[in-house]
Order: C-alpha cells, then structure tokens, then sequence
C-alpha cells in the first residue's frame, strides 16, 4: 500500500465516532479486553497505538510493583492513552487491591476498567483522581446498578464470550438492545466480537463501541505460545465448554481433555474440591507459556470461529473499522431503495 492510500485509510478510519471515543478520549470504539495472563504491555500498548483502548490486566501482575513496572513498559511502547484492568474477586484471600489502585493513581492512568464484583468501594478513590471506570457486566440488572454507583462507562458482555457470562444465558443479540433501553452512560458490547460486522451490528443495537478479548489473543503483539494462536486459527465456534455451570459460576473455555473431564465430574455431582487440581491457574498459565494445549483449562470464546489470522493489532483494529465504514456505505446504504 502506498503512501497516498495509507493516508487516505488513516482518514477514513476517523469517521466512527461515539458516545464512547469521546468520553473516553480514543479514536477508535474498540477495546482490548483486560484477560488474565494476556493483558500485557506489548499488547496493550499495541492497540492502543492503533487508536483503540488497550488495557492491562492488574491481577496478571503478582504484585502492585510489578504493575507499576509494567504500565512503565507500555508508556515505554505508546504515547496514547491505554487502562488498566481490575478484576475484584470475591476471594478468601483478596489480592491487595488498596495497593493495586494506588500503583495506577501513581502511574497516572486514566481509565480502568472493573470486573467480577461491585465497582463501589474502587470508585471514589478514581474519580478523585480523574480516572474514568467502565465497568463489565453480564446482566441488565447489574449494569443498572453500576450506572446508579456512578461508573462513567458500562461494558456488557453477552453468553458469547470467554471467561464468565454470568448465569442468565443472554446472547448479545438481545442482551445489547435490552441494556440500551437502560443505559444513559457510553456502552460497549463483550462476547463474539471479531470483524467490523459486529461493530455494526453492536452499533446498531445501541452500543457505542466494541470490546474483543479471544480476537486480539490472536495478533502478533499478543503474548502466548504461537500454538495457541495457530488453535485459535484452526478452531471453530463449537470449540469451546462451559465449565463450573453446576457451582453457578459459568466459565467458557477451550474445548480440551481438562475441561471436558471438569465438566463430567461435576455433572455426576462433583465439588469445586473435586477439579481444583485441574482448574487452577498455574496449570493454566503454562497453556499460553509452553503451548501445550493440554496442559489446563484456558480461556477462549465462540468468536473463535471467526478468526482466521494472525495480524498485527494495528492491522486489526485498522481492518475493523475500514471494513465496518465500507459496510455502512456500501452494503447497508445500498439496502435502502
């Protein structure tokens, strides 16, 4: 591509503005989402150089120093504004989060996103500091209360995605109108997202952006064994199970030896203490590290069998958006008689 087309694509890509680029200050309404053991500088950073909003993930880094060390390397990579991810997990031992939140108020990060639990007791201390929250939530009901609390942005993530889609089972075909109705403050939709078709589609059911988690797993930038990225590639949407369903803690991850044999020993009337050995997040992490796909449980969503390459993350995210103008100009507008 030349230069003059180069231009004229950077361009382009600036036209899809939202309730959502404008609150939060990105160019793009695309989101990387904060995943454990993937959120990283190199990706974060990557993205959000691309003009969409990279976030890396807090609880990856064992501790409130190593995340300070880590925003350094992104800072080191980008000059644009990229976040932070707060999973807050209802946990016996709870990471030092006080720590956490002041590592990011140190850095100067202006965007958080919140997970798992309520976003309340971590608001005020963000927005003293001029930190804006979106918040990821699986429900209508829950993102109405994290609207009452006071977060600046709401992502609602559909039965579709990777990690924990709550236990209402809503794809986002509904989940995204029914949270529109709602919602007054910018919404991003989660689950299934993969090309600029499902940024037109998410804007068309009345989200302002778009957040991808198992999509930008799959780029260059992202840091996981090559494997990994090469079963993305070769998987389909059918490639997934859900996993702790009897516990009411739904996870959807990789179709594999492991979870599947979680998913029978809890179906016979196993406990959490019968599939610790086998869920646990050491074994986990050694999928991404090694590759060896066998080796836990990891995370992956049906957008799986829409990923077909393995681009850049400013490919990506240029991709997307060009594709989802074009679709816009070309194929919808030609709709109308």
């Amino acid at each position: 591509m030349d230069a003059a087309r180069k231009h004229i694509r950077r361009e382009r890509e600036s036209l899809i503005r939202t309730r959502f680029t404008e609150a939060f200050g990105v160019e793009h309404p695309i989101v990387q989402g904060g995943m454990q053991w993937v959120g990283r500088a190199e990706l974060a950073a990557a993205v959000s150089e691309a003009g969409g909003l990279g976030l890396i993930t807090a609880l990856t880094q064992p501790t409130p120093a190593d995340l300070a060390d880590e925003i350094a390397r992104a800072r080191d990579l980008t000059a644009k504004p990229f976040g932070v991810n707060l999973t807050i997990l209802p946990t016996i031992n709870p990471p030092p989060y006080d720590e956490y939140r002041q590592v990011i108020v140190d850095a100067g990060i202006k965007i958080v996103e919140t997970a798992g639990s309520n976003p309340g007791p971590h608001l005020p201390m963000f927005h003293d500091n001029g930190i804006k929250v979106l918040h990821k939530c699986t429900s209508v009901r829950h993102a109405v209360k994290a609207q009452s609390l006071g977060v600046d942005g709401i992502s609602i993530d559909g039965f579709e995605c990777a990690g924990h889609p709550g236990e209402d089972d809503i794809p986002g075909l509904v989940l995204i109108p029914a949270a529109a109705k709602e919602i007054e403050i910018p919404m991003i939709a989660s689950g299934g997202f993969a090309d600029g078709r499902g940024l037109v589609a998410a804007l068309a059911l009345g989200a302002d952006g778009i957040n991808m988690g198992s999509r930008f797993m799959c780029t260059a930038e992202s840091p996981i064994h090559q494997k990994v990225k090469d079963a993305i590639v070769a998987g389909n949407e059918r490639g997934t199970e859900l996993i702790f369903r009897t516990l009411r803690n739904t996870g959807r991850v990789a179709s594999n030896t492991i979870s599947r044999e979680v998913v029978d020993i809890l179906d016979k009337g196993g406990q959490f203490e019968d599939i610790a050995h086998l869920v646990s997040g050491k074994r986990g992490v050694k999928v991404y590290e090694t590759g060896d796909l066998e080796a836990g449980i990891w995370w992956i969503g049906t957008a799986m069998g829409l990923i077909d390459d393995i681009p850049t993350a400013g490919e990506l995210v240029s991709r997307i958006v060009s594709d989802a103008e074009d679709l816009i100009r070309s194929r919808l507008a030609g709709a109308i008689a």
